[in-house]
């Protein structure tokens, strides 16, 4: 009866088993129409394996980006393309998109600041860029700031806050949003220091805020730590000011659900880009 059972066992394919040993699954799972595809385009022996590479990493490259797009917890899909560079004129295109090459994000050394009021962008544009860095090849992780801090606290009250800085040092770049909305715990301002220095010059930040550094003291109620924070964020870090007018409201007035006062502009300023390298500087860039 085992002889019967062994003879009708299908033979291995030695040439899928060194696939799967390889881990080379887009090779193994479309072998036979690659293959197909390669005697139609009559490729030589040399372009038929560029082809079956080129389709490999492309795999690899999707589930890469597939998985690393999961863990960064976005909490909408937002990209560059989808941004209203009109309706915001102080920002300027170019820099955005020099800083969606991920440069900055490279070394791990450098923060990223997006200040500005509730309703310009900053969010889209912190989940723009983060996707950008992922497809770029790093790691990405979002966070809303009260959230973060919440989690620290909760980690040092059961005294695991060495494993939670250290599970945050981890991506490449990690994105702290709506810094300054909305109250934080009571020791937010050294716990965020910890997380701060952890991250100093080993991994990315970018932050948003609808508050000047100038601030900051009053975010984090304590000034001297408030301080420290931006004396490491300030090193190396780049700060973009957005003046301008909030999406949603000017939605509502173009709607005529909102009516303007008399008089009433839209207000002007421009968004700049510099790198920071003096120690703090308490004043939002202008």
């Amino acid at each position: 009866m085992a002889r019967a059972n062994k003879a009708t066992e299908a033979p291995i394919d030695p040439l899928d088993a060194m696939l799967v040993r390889l881990q080379l699954f887009g090779i193994r799972d479309q072998l036979d129409s690659l293959l197909d595809e390669a005697a139609r385009a009559n490729l030589s022996t040399r372009e038929t394996l560029i082809l079956l590479c080129e389709r490999e990493i492309a795999r690899k490259d999707h589930r890469r980006i597939e998985m690393a797009l999961k863990l960064a917890h976005f909490p909408a899909v937002k990209e560059l393309a989808g941004f209203d560079f009109e309706a915001q004129p102080s920002i300027d295109p170019k820099q955005i998109r020099d800083l969606a090459a991920s440069r900055w994000t490279a070394n791990g050394e450098n923060v990223l600041l997006l200040l500005g009021p509730p309703g310009v962008g900053k969010t889209h544009l912190a989940i723009a860029l983060g996707r950008e860095a992922i497809l770029a090849g790093y790691t990405a992780q979002f966070t809303m700031a009260t959230t973060l801090v919440a989690g620290l606290a909760k980690a040092h009250g059961e005294r695991r806050l060495d494993e939670k800085l250290l599970a945050l040092s981890k991506p490449k770049l990690l994105i702290v949003d709506e810094l300054g909305y909305l109250p934080l715990e009571p020791d937010a301002a050294h716990l965020f220091f910890q997380l701060v220095s952890r991250r100093y010059e080993t991994g990315a930040m970018l932050i948003t805020s609808n508050r000047s550094v100038a601030e900051w003291g009053t975010v984090f109620a304590d000034p001297v730590v408030a301080t420290a924070i931006l004396d490491r964020l300030l090193h190396h870090s780049h700060v973009l000011t957005i003046r301008g007018d909030s999406y949603r409201l000017r939605a509502k007035r173009n709607g005529g659900l909102i009516r303007p006062p008399v008089g009433d502009r839209p207000p002007v300023g421009s968004a700049s880009l510099r790198p920071v390298t003096d120690g703090p500087n308490l004043q939002p860039t202008s």
